[in-house]
C-alpha cells in the first residue's frame, strides 16, 4: 500500500478509537453511578454473611435464631436481592465497559502502526505522534493493571476521559501530516529515548489518576462522608499505596529516559546538557519525583502531602511536554507544532 494509504488509514483507526472510547465512558460512568458498592466490599460482605450464619443443633434442619426474626430477615434478604440486582447490571456494564476499552486499544494500537509504516520510521517523531502513542500507553498500563487486579477497574472512566482528551488535541491541534524526520532526530536513539519516554508518561498519568483519586477519598473518610462514589472506591489508604507503587515502578524508567537523552545529545551536539528548556523540566520532573519517594522512605511521608509532591511533579511532566513545546524554543525544538 502507499504512503497516503497507510496515513489514512491511521487517521480511520484513530477516530474509530476515539468513537469506542467514547461509548466506554458511558458505559464505566454508569457502572460507577449504578453500582451498589465495590467489589472488595461485596467480598467482605459474603464473607461477614457466611460467617453470621446460623449454628444448627442436634443435626436438625431448625436453625437456632428465634422465629421472631425471620420477619425481620425477609425485608433485609428483599432489600439485599434489590441491591444484588442492580449490582449484577452494573458488573454488567463494567464488562462491556472493559471490553470496549480493549478494542479501543486495538484499534488506537493499528493507528499507531499504520502512522509508522506511513512515516516509514518510528511514529514517535513530533507531538501528534507523541500524544497518540502515549494515549496507547496509557490504555495498556490501565488493561494491565485492571487485569492483575479486577478491583482497580474504578480506574475507568477517569482513565479514558484524559486519553479521549488527549487523542481530540492530538487531532484537532498537533495533527501534522506523515512525513521524514529532521536531520537531528535519525538516529537510533529515538526509537529508546522516546519510548521511554512515552511509556514514563503512561504511568506518570495513571499513577496521577490514582493520586487525585486519594485525595477525594481521604477527605470524604476524614469528614465522615459516605456517598455511592465512596463506596465504589477502595480506602484512601489503598489508593495511596496503589499511586505509590506506581511512581515508585516508573521512576527509574523516566531516570534512563534521562540519561538516554544525554548520551544522544552527545552524539547529536557535541554535549551531554546544555540547559535546554526541555532537558531542564525533565531534570525538575525527576528531582520532585526522587524527592517524593525519598520522603515516603526515609521521613515516611504518606497520605496528603506526598501525594502533593506526586501531582507537582505530574504538573512539571505535562508542562514540560505542552507548555515547553509550545512556549519556548530550543535543541529540542522538534514537536512538530502546526503554525510554529
Amino acid at each position: 500500500m502507499s504512503t497516503q494509504t497507510f496515513a489514512q488509514l491511521s487517521n480511520g483507526f484513530v477516530y474509530g478509537a476515539m468513537g469506542v472510547l467514547a461509548l466506554a465512558m458511558f458505559a464505566f460512568a454508569a457502572e460507577l453511578a449504578f453500582g451498589t458498592r465495590s467489589r472488595v466490599a461485596r467480598t467482605n460482605e459474603a464473607a461477614l454473611v457466611e460467617a453470621r450464619q446460623p449454628v444448627r443443633v442436634g443435626g436438625g434442619d431448625a436453625p437456632a435464631e428465634p422465629a421472631a426474626d425471620g420477619a425481620a430477615d425477609g425485608v433485609a434478604d428483599g432489600a439485599a436481592k434489590g441491591g444484588d440486582e442492580r449490582q449484577r447490571r452494573a458488573d454488567r456494564l463494567g464488562g462491556i465497559a472493559a471490553s470496549l476499552t480493549v478494542l479501543a486499544t486495538l484499534l488506537l494500537f493499528l493507528g499507531v502502526v499504520c502512522r509508522g509504516f506511513a512515516a516509514k520510521r518510528a511514529p514517535w517523531g513530533n507531538m501528534y505522534e507523541f500524544s497518540t502513542t502515549s494515549a496507547l500507553v496509557v490504555l495498556i498500563v490501565f488493561i494491565s493493571v485492571a487485569r492483575r487486579r479486577p478491583a482497580l477497574r474504578y480506574l475507568g472512566v477517569f482513565v479514558v476521559v484524559p486519553v479521549l482528551l488527549t487523542l481530540g488535541l492530538a487531532l484537532s491541534v498537533l495533527y501534522v501530516p506523515a512525513g521524514p524526520l529532521l536531520p537531528a532526530l535519525k538516529s537510533y536513539w529515538l526509537v529508546i529515548h522516546v519510548a521511554a519516554a512515552i511509556v514514563s508518561g503512561g504511568v506518570f498519568t495513571v499513577g496521577g489518576v490514582v493520586t487525585a483519586l486519594y485525595l477525594v477519598q481521604e477527605r470524604w473518610e476524614r469528614k465522615g462522608i459516605v456517598n455511592s462514589m465512596s463506596r465504589r472506591l477502595p480506602t484512601a489508604e489503598q489508593l495511596d499505596q496503589s499511586a505509590y507503587r506506581l511512581f515508585a515502578f516508573v521512576f527509574p524508567l523516566w531516570t534512563f529516559a534521562i540519561v538516554a537523552g544525554a548520551i544522544w545529545a552527545e552524539n547529536a551536539w557535541g554535549t551531554y546538557w546544555s540547559w535546554d528548556p526541555k532537558e531542564t523540566w525533565a531534570l525538575v520532573t525527576w528531582v520532585v519525583f526522587a524527592g517524593y519517594l525519598h520522603a515516603r522512605a526515609t521521613a515516611g511521608w504518606k497520605g496528603r502531602k506526598a501525594s502533593i509532591v506526586a501531582l507537582v511533579g505530574l504538573s512539571c511532566f505535562i508542562f514540560n511536554y505542552f507548555g515547553v513545546n509550545i512556549w519556548f524554543t530550543g535543541l529540542h525544538a522538534y514537536g512538530g507544532l502546526p503554525n510554529k
